[in-house]
C-alpha cells in the first residue's frame, strides 16, 4: 500500500507521524525498549500533546531479532497469531556507546542512534545488512480515518529480494507491489494461493512480518532504495533473520515458524488423477491403472478428484453410488495392485449435503454476526464453511475423513481454503476476520494432517494442499494450483515453486501438462520431464485425461524414462527430504541457495538445483531449444556423461527424451537398485556414482533408513578412491563414471565397510 505522492508529498487525506529521536531507552535483561517522540524534545513543553513511538527489540531465537513498533498500546490482542517456536533461554547482549545503544543475538545486532535523528542499523558482525532511517517508520492515518504502521528497510546497491510465498510474477521481487492475501486467482496473475510474509535477501538475511492479516509490500517502489511493509492497526511486529548464507536464513526462519513435515517414501512416486470434470467410473479408473501397468509405467498413487462425490453434494464425503457402487471393494482392488489412494476434499459444505444441517445444528459452520450460517452460491450452491476455530468442528470434520481412511484412502488433496469472507462474520473463537482470511488455510491443513498422523500412527503424512501461509510448510505437500497448458504457464509455475521454496516450504508439485485446457504433445512431454524432476509428481488436468497414451506413443516412452529415473534417485531424494525436515531447505532449490556467491546464478528462474548435486533446466520450447547457465566447475550430464565447464551460458537443442540435467563437480550420487517404485530399501544394492572427485577431496553420502542413517565417506588420494561405510550391512557398490557416462571402475562391497577404486 502506498501512502505518498512521490518522495516528498503525501497522498490526499493521508497524515504520517514519524519518530524523530530516541528520547530514552530501557533494558530489562531481555528486551530493549526505545521511546521515540514524533518531534525533537528541546524543552519540557515539547513533551505535551506529543505522540511517542514505542519500539521494543527482543530475540526469540539465536540470530533473530524482533522489532515491535507501537503507537497506542492499549488495543486488545488480535487473534489468530502465527505459532512461533521461541527459545526462552536465548542469550542477548545489550551494549551502549557514545551516541548509540544495541541489542545482539548470536551474529545479529540492531544498533540504534541515541543522538540525532531516528536511525537503526542491522548488522552481522561489522557488515550492515539493512537499515531503518529517519523516514522509514510511519504511523499513518488515511482519509477514511484508518490507521496503519509501516517500516521501510534499506536496499543496498544491486540487492535482490525473493520469497513472499508462491508467487507467479517475476521471480525477483524488486520493483513489485505485493499484497499478501490468499486468493483463488490461478497462476497467471499477481494473486497467489500461498502468501507468506517473509522475504529473503541475496545479501544473506531475511525479514518475517509477524501478521496473518493483509501485509502490503512496496519493494523498491514507493521508495526505490527501500522495502516498505505495512499493516492496518496501531502496531507492527517484524523479525530480522541472520544468515550469513540464504540457506542459513531458511534454517533460522523455519526453526522459528516450523520445519517442513516429513513425507512417506511412496509419495515421491508418480501420481495419476481422474482429472476434474472428466467422466469416469471404476471401469475408467481400472483402465487407466491397467494401461499404465501394460505400458510398464510405474505408478504409485491414484487420485480421485471432485466427482467421486455426487454433484451438488460437495463435501459430504459419500461416494457417488452411480459411478462407485462398491467404494471399499474398489479401493482394495486398487491397493492390491500396489497403489496408494488420494481423494479430493475441500472445507466447503454444500447446502444439499447431508452434513450441512448437521453442521448448522451443532454450530460447526461459520456464522454471520447475526447468528445465521454464512452462505453463498459460488462453487457449490448454498455452501457454508467449516469453522476450524471450533475444536468440536475439527473433530466432527475429521471423523468424516476417518471413514474414508477406513475405506482405504491414504492421502487427501486439501483443495481451496482461499475464499474466506471478512465482512459480517463471527468465528467461534472470536478471531479477527481479517486475520482469519489467510490463517484459515493453516487451520484447515493442520486438521487434516493431524488426522493422518494420528490415524496412521506415523510421523510422516502427505497432503496435496493448495492454500497456505507462514508455517504451512509443516503440513506438506503443496502444489501450484490452476495453471494453463502452455510453456508460458510451465515457466510461471516453476517461478512459483522456487519462490515458495525460498519462503520455507520443503516440497512442491504442479499439474504435469497444465490444468486448464489440453496440452499439445510437445507441452506434455516437456512438462513430464520437469514434473518427474520435481519433489512430487502428479498427472492432473481439468477437462481432459492426462494418461500419457492420450498424447502419443513417445509420451509413453518419455513418462517411463523419467519415472524410472526418479525412482532410481530415491536414496538421494530421501536425504533431501530429511534436510527439509532438519534445516528447512527445499528439495527443489533456487540457484541462489546453492550458489549464493555467483551473481549470475542468483536471480535465475528457469532452472534450479534438485538438492545440492543436480542442476535441472526444464525445456520450455516445443522445438527443444533451451538456454541455461552452469556455475563454476566441471558439470557432467547425468544422462549422457557429457562434461561441460562453467561458468557460462549454453544454448542447445534437446529431444523429448532429454533436458539439461547435470551433476555437480565433486558430487557422489547415490542411486537405488529399483526403478519400479519409490518405497523400497534404498540401501540394498545401492550404487555410489563418483564423478570429478578431485585428489584430496572428501564427501559424505547419507541415506536415511528406517533404523537411522547409512553413511559412506568417499575420499580420493593419489592411490584412487576410498569408501568407508557405516550403518549398513546390505550389498552396495561404488563406480567411477567417465566420459559418455561409462563406468571406468567399480568395486562391489557385499556387507563390507570399505571399498577402493584405482
Amino acid at each position: 500500500m502506498r501512502f505518498t505522492d512521490g518522495y516528498w508529498q503525501l497522498l490526499p487525506g493521508v497524515s504520517v507521524l514519524r519518530p524523530q529521536e530516541v528520547e530514552s531507552h530501557e533494558f530489562d535483561g531481555q528486551r530493549l525498549v526505545l521511546y521515540a517522540p514524533t518531534a525533537r524534545i528541546t524543552k519540557r513543553g515539547d513533551t505535551l500533546n506529543r505522540p511517542v513511538v514505542t519500539v521494543t527489540v527482543t530475540s526469540p531465537a539465536e540470530g533473530v531479532l524482533g522489532v515491535r513498533i507501537e503507537h497506542h498500546r492499549g488495543r486488545l490482542p488480535r487473534y489468530p497469531a502465527f505459532e512461533l517456536t521461541t527459545d526462552p533461554d536465548v542469550e542477548v547482549r545489550c551494549e551502549e556507546g557514545e551516541g548509540w545503544v544495541s541489542l545482539s543475538s548470536g551474529p545479529l545486532t540492531a544498533r540504534f542512534a541515541t543522538d540525532g535523528g531516528w536511525a537503526c542499523d542491522f548488522l552481522e558482525g561489522d557488515r550492515v545488512l539493512t537499515s531503518s532511517s529517519g523516514r522509514s517508520i510511519g504511523l499513518v492515518t488515511d482519509g477514511e480515518g484508518r490507521h496503519f504502521v509501516h517500516e521501510q528497510l534499506g536496499l543496498s546497491v544491486g540487492e535482490q529480494l525473493f520469497g513472499m510465498g508462491e508467487r507467479f510474477a517475476p521471480f525477483v521481487r524488486n520493483g513489485q507491489s505485493v499484497d499478501l492475501w490468499n486468493s483463488d486467482g490461478g497462476t497467471s496473475s499477481d494473486q497467489a494461493y500461498k502468501n507468506v510474509p517473509f522475504y529473503l535477501s541475496d545479501r544473506g538475511y531475511g525479514v518475517f512480518v509477524d501478521h496473518p492479516e493483509r501485509v502490503s509490500f512496496e519493494v523498491g517502489t514507493e521508495v526505490v532504495s527501500r522495502t516498505q511493509f505495512s499493516v492496518e492497526g496501531e502496531h507492527l511486529q517484524y523479525y530480522v533473520v541472520a544468515g550469513p548464507t540464504p540457506a542459513d536464513v531458511l534454517d533460522r526462519y523455519t526453526r522459528l515458524t516450523g520445519r517442513p513435515g516429513a513425507v512417506p517414501d511412496w509419495s515421491y512416486g508418480l501420481w495419476l488423477s481422474t482429472s476434474f470434470t472428466t467422466s469416469y467410473d471404476e471401469q475408467t479408473v481400472t483402465s487407466f491403472v491397467d494401461g499404465m501397468a501394460e505400458r510398464d509405467l510405474p505408478l504409485s498413487v491414484f487420485h480421485f478428484d471432485c466427482f467421486w462425490m455426487r454433484q451438488f453434494h460437495w463435501c459430504d464425503f459419500v461416494w457417488d453410488p452411480a459411478t462407485f457402487p462398491d467404494p471399499t471393494g474398489m479401493l482394495q482392488r486398487l491397493r492390491d495392485k500396489g497403489l496408494r489412494i488420494s481423494a479430493w476434499i475441500n472445507p466447503y459444505i454444500a447446502q444439499r449435503s447431508a452434513l450441512f444441517e448437521e453442521g448448522r445444528e451443532f454450530g460447526y459452520l461459520l456464522r454471520t454476526t447475526d447468528g445465521d450460517v454464512w452462505q453463498w452460491d459460488m462453487w457449490q450452491a448454498g455452501m457454508a464453511l467449516v469453522d476450524f476455530t471450533n475444536p468440536d468442528a475439527v473433530e466432527w470434520y475429521s471423523s468424516k475423513l476417518k471413514t474414508l481412511l477406513d475405506q482405504g484412502v491414504d492421502a487427501f488433496k486439501t483443495d481451496f481454503g482461499e475464499r474466506i469472507p471478512t465482512e459480517g462474520v463471527r468465528w467461534h473463537n472470536g478471531g479477527d476476520p481479517e486475520r482469519m482470511h489467510n490463517w484459515y488455510a493453516q487451520a484447515y491443513n493442520k486438521a487434516v494432517h493431524d488426522l493422518l498422523v494420528r490415524e496412521r500412527g506415523e510421523t510422516e503424512a502427505v497432503l496435496f494442499a493448495r492454500s497456505a501461509t507462514a508455517g504451512g510448510q509443516q503440513f506438506p505437500v503443496h502444489w501450484g494450483g490452476d495453471c494453463e497448458s502452455t510453456f508460458v504457464s510451465m515457466a510461471e509455475s516453476l517461478r512459483g515453486g522456487l519462490s515458495l521454496g525460498l519462503s520455507g516450504f520443503g516440497y512442491w508439485s504442479h499439474d504435469i501438462g497444465g490444468f486448464e485446457g489440453t496440452p499439445d504433445p510437445a507441452v506434455f512431454k516437456r512438462w513430464v520431464a520437469f514434473g518427474l524432476l520435481s519433489s512430487h509428481s502428479r498427472l492432473h488436468g481439468s477437462s481432459s485425461y492426462r494418461v500419457p497414451w492420450a498424447f502419443d506413443e513417445e509420451a509413453v516412452d518419455v513418462t517411463r524414462q523419467f519415472t524410472r529415473l526418479k525412482m532410481s534417485l530415491m536414496p538421494y531424494l530421501r536425504r533431501l527430504g530429511a534436510e527439509a525436515t532438519e534445516r528447512g531447505l527445499p528439495v527443489m532449490r533456487a540457484m541462489l541457495l546453492e550458489h549464493p556467491g555467483d551473481r549470475t546464478a542468483r536471480g535465475l528462474d528457469t532452472q534450479y538445483m534438485l538438492g545440492d548435486s543436480l542442476l535441472v533446466a526444464p525445456v520450455l520450447d516445443a522445438a527443444g531449444d533451451v538456454e541455461y547457465y552452469l556455475p563454476a566447475g566441471t558439470w557432467t550430464h547425468l544422462l549422457t556423461g557429457e562434461r561441460r565447464q562453467g561458468p557460462g551460458w549454453i544454448a542447445e537443442r534437446h529431444g523429448f527424451d532429454s533436458l539439461p540435467l547435470y551433476v555437480r563437480e565433486g558430487a557422489v550420487l547415490p542411486r537405488g537398485a529399483r526403478t519400479d517404485r519409490p518405497d523400497y530399501d534404498h540401501v540394498d544394492g545401492l550404487t555410489l556414482e563418483v564423478r570429478e572427485l578431485a585428489v584430496g577431496a572428501e564427501t559424505t553420502v547419507r541415506v536415511p533408513t528406517a533404523d537411522g542413517d547409512a553413511t559412506w565417506v568417499v575420499s580420493r588420494d593419489t592411490d584412487g578412491i576410498r569408501v568407508v561405510a557405516t550403518g549398513t550391512d546390505k550389498p552396495w557398490r561404488v563406480v567411477q563414471i567417465g566420459p559418455a557416462g561409462t563406468v571406468t571402475a567399480e568395486a562391489p562391497a557385499v556387507g563390507a565397510t570399505e571399498a577402493r577404486l584405482p
